[in-house]
C-alpha cells in the first residue's frame, strides 16, 4: 500500500519521509543556519515553517471542489446533519486545532467509520500514538479511502485523504508511521465517529 501510494503522490511522500522525526500533519520547526549566517534558502524554510502551522490549524481548505460521493447532499443538507466543526473539516477541508479530539484517547476495540455518511473506515487495531495530537492509522480498510494530491500550501505537498463513499475529507497521509505499512494517516477527529465492538 505504501509503494502504491508513494507512486502517486511521490512529492508528499519525500516530504514525509525527509521530515520523518517530525511527528505532526505539519512540520513547524526552522533548522538554525550553520556558523550564524541565514542564507536565502534557510530564510525561506525557516518562513514556511513558521507560517505551516497558522495555514493548517487555522482552517486552511485542501481543495474547492464540490465532494459529491456515493453519498451525496446539498451543502444546506449537509450543515443539517452534521455538527459545525464535523461540517467545516468534512466538507470544507479544516483542519481541527491538535489535542481537541476525545477520539485521541479512544483505546477499545471497535472501528472508526466516517462522521458523514457511516461507512467503516479504520480498524482500531491499526490506531497508534503519533504524538501529533489527531487520531492516527497505520492502515485504513480495504478500499475505504482514497488518497489525493493536495497543493493547497505552495511549500508542503501532502496526499489528502478522503471518505470513498462521501468524498468528505479526512486529514492527511504521511510515509513516516509504523510498521508494518510505515504510513501515518493523520485524521481530523471531526470527521469521525467510533463504533465499539459489541
Amino acid at each position: 500500500m505504501a509503494a502504491s501510494t508513494a507512486a502517486r503522490h511521490p512529492a508528499a511522500f519525500a516530504h514525509g519521509r525527509r521530515h520523518s522525526a517530525v511527528r505532526a500533519c505539519a512540520s513547524t520547526t526552522p533548522q538554525p543556519a550553520s556558523e550564524g549566517r541565514t542564507t536565502p534558502r534557510r530564510l525561506l524554510l525557516a518562513t514556511a515553517a513558521g507560517l505551516a502551522p497558522a495555514l493548517a490549524f487555522a482552517g486552511c481548505a485542501c481543495a474547492s471542489d464540490e465532494r459529491v460521493g456515493k453519498v451525496a447532499h446539498s451543502a444546506a443538507e449537509w450543515r443539517a446533519l452534521l455538527p459545525a466543526e464535523s461540517y467545516r473539516v468534512l466538507r470544507e477541508a479544516w483542519t481541527e486545532l491538535p489535542g481537541s479530539s476525545p477520539l485521541n484517547k479512544e483505546h477499545r476495540a471497535g472501528t472508526f467509520t466516517c462522521r458523514g455518511c457511516e461507512a467503516n473506515l479504520f480498524p482500531s487495531t491499526a490506531k497508534f500514538d503519533s504524538g501529533t495530537g489527531w487520531p492516527s492509522f497505520y492502515a485504513a480498510l480495504p478500499g475505504a479511502v482514497r488518497e489525493v494530491g493536495d497543493y493547497s500550501i505552495p511549500f508542503l505537498p501532502r496526499a489528502e485523504v478522503r471518505c470513498t463513499t462521501c468524498e468528505g475529507h479526512l486529514g492527511h497521509v504521511f510515509a513516516d508511521g509504523p510498521p508494518p505499512t510505515g504510513m501515518r494517516y493523520c485524521m481530523n477527529g471531526a470527521a469521525l465517529a467510533f463504533v465499539p465492538t459489541a
